[in-house]
């Protein structure tokens, strides 16, 4: 790329259909390439850096999002903007969400929301879902688990969304040994029951499915020697949202 990303043009790394896993419906999902975190579990490693992706201007995308238009509307579905970390591109982000808007497409966000404040009136106004990763409620847990920062960001981003009326999915990477911490689990949840425009929370088992890019990249994956949660472990998780009257899937 000669020159970076501006609010008309942006990194992207890939785009995809999907059904049912990053919002209703069949949707088309743009990855985005950056962002500011290194989560242990993280299944993308490839889309952390700016440069991994393909500079391509709004149009360029809408394009792409036009010839699956009538498709995902006859399917109940929309489009997502997803990363890596969309709000590190968050001109880009506005503008297609806006574009995909204006043409009655159902609007997603999949954010990690530690870039929460950069997401202004005007983004929050064409997004008609957020998808939110919150990787841990305690904030020691979350420095394990990023690498880097804090988790109070993505804390206040959710508070600011249900005061502003968004929809919001929560994520939650469920991860033997690291996230599931009784006291983790039942902070969250008590959290979470606070928001009043909160739809569910998915609970996502830990996986190795991104295990060969490590690989492929040179790098050690982190947790290697982790194991994914028995089937006891992830109803537990679920006992503990639904006992605060979160729905769960």
């Amino acid at each position: 790329m000669r020159s970076g990303p501006t609010p008309f043009t942006g990194s992207v790394h890939s785009f995809d259909i999907s059904t049912g896993v990053d919002g209703p419906g069949s949707r088309f999902v743009a990855f985005l390439a950056g962002c500011p975190l290194r989560c242990a579990y993280c299944h993308s490693p490839d889309t952390w850096y700016r440069r991994s992706g393909t500079l391509m201007s709004v149009d360029d995308l809408m394009l792409e999002i036009e010839r699956y238009r009538r498709f995902i509307q006859v399917a109940g579905g929309g489009v997502t903007i997803s990363g890596g970390e969309p709000l590190q591109q968050v001109g880009f982000t506005r503008e297609v969400l806006r574009r995909c808007h204006a043409l009655k497409l159902h609007t997603a966000l999949d954010t990690s929301g530690f870039l929460g404040h950069r997401a202004d009136h005007s983004l929050l106004d064409v997004t008609d879902l957020v998808l939110l990763d919150v990787k841990s409620w305690d904030p020691a847990t979350y420095r394990k688990v990023t690498g880097t920062g804090d988790v109070m960001p993505t804390l206040r981003f959710a508070r600011r969304l249900a005061a502003y009326g968004v929809p919001m999915w929560i994520r939650f990477v469920l991860v033997p040994g690291l996230t599931d911490n009784a006291a983790n689990l039942e902070g969250l949840a008590d959290f979470l029951a606070t928001l009043s425009t909160l739809e569910r929370v998915e609970i996502l088992p830990f996986h190795k499915l991104g295990a060969h890019k490590y690989e492929q990249m040179g790098l050690t994956f982190p947790l290697a020697g982790a194991r994914v949660p028995a089937a006891d472990e992830i109803a537990r998780a679920h006992e503990v949202f639904a006992g605060r009257g979160l729905v769960t899937c």
